[in-house]
């Protein structure tokens, strides 16, 4: 019999693939690390980056990664420098940079380290947030500076069409002020370390703190580092009563608040997944 209230273990707020950067580095948590570089060649004919992009959606380790082998550091130094840092975070955060390590083109000199790679790039996000438009937009919000930066980074992971994360800002606000777990994909698969996986049923029941599927509220850090576009849409959702929104195929992102709308939504999607599935390699 099917029930009239959708049952966490069938609700599933998006499906969204990822484009994938060109392939310089290594693997961390199951995911490429791309460290986009620009190169110079010294005096001695060594060539030797100049600058470390970090994009937007990189979750911390990635960012350990790219730091250590721009650095031409053993994999696990930068990491392992974070008590050096003394980086400057605000108390919610416990230490963990996660959210923090803003996306944008550090320089990078040869007294660069890994301390003071990170300590810009948690400076640069606290000249972000802690200006006056991402506090007011928070407080509107019944939030502090934190939490919108955790909405941020869920914005950050579901979508990276800038149309759409209005709508995603709102879908999280509209769920955490009906009382309903999130349930969403992305901060699964942050507990499980891995990303654009198909999340299924046994993976929703995790015991993680980060499993918004089981767990009611926003995740107890950010999932990745957002860029400004996806802090700007958690401070300015998207006006709309919105709880369920599904990526049926690139560039058709639908949202509802009607969940037998949403299963036919999703239904779609699915066909067009076993449809691409099957589909014979060339």
């Amino acid at each position: 019999m099917q029930m009239n209230t959708p049952s966490r273990s069938t609700i599933r707020l998006t499906r969204r693939g990822r484009l994938a950067l060109a392939v310089i580095g290594a693997l961390v948590a199951g995911t490429v690390v791309a460290v986009p570089l620009l190169l110079i060649t010294d005096d001695d004919g060594e060539s030797r980056p100049t600058t470390l992009v970090v994009p937007e959606g990189w979750r911390a380790s990635q960012v350990y990664a790219a730091v250590d082998q721009v650095l031409a550091l053993p994999a696990g130094t930068t990491r392992k420098s974070l008590g050096k840092a003394d980086l400057k975070l605000p108390d919610e955060a416990g230490g963990n940079p996660e959210g923090y390590l803003f996306p944008a083109t550090y320089p990078l000199d040869e007294k660069a380290t890994p301390e003071k790679l990170l300590s810009r790039m948690v400076a640069t996000a606290n000249r972000k947030f802690n200006g006056a438009p991402v506090a007011a937009g928070a407080q509107r919000n019944a939030m502090n500076v934190y939490q919108a930066v955790t909405v941020a980074s869920i914005v950050q992971a579901e979508t990276a069409a800038k149309a759409d994360m209005g709508k995603v800002a709102r879908v999280v606000f509209n769920r955490l002020e009906r009382g309903m777990p999130l349930q969403m994909d992305s901060t699964v698969n942050y507990a499980l370390g891995r990303s654009a996986a198909r999340t299924t049923e046994a993976d929703t029941r995790i015991d993680s703190p980060y499993n918004s599927y089981q767990r009611m509220g926003l995740p107890p850090t950010p999932i990745d580092n957002p860029g400004e576009d996806a802090v700007r849409a958690a401070v300015n959702p998207t006006p709309g009563d919105w709880l369920y929104f599904v990526t049926v195929e690139p560039g058709d992102t639908r949202f509802t608040a009607d969940y037998a709308e949403h299963q036919r939504n999703v239904a779609e999607f699915n066909a067009r997944q076993k449809k691409t599935t099957a589909r014979p390699q060339r």
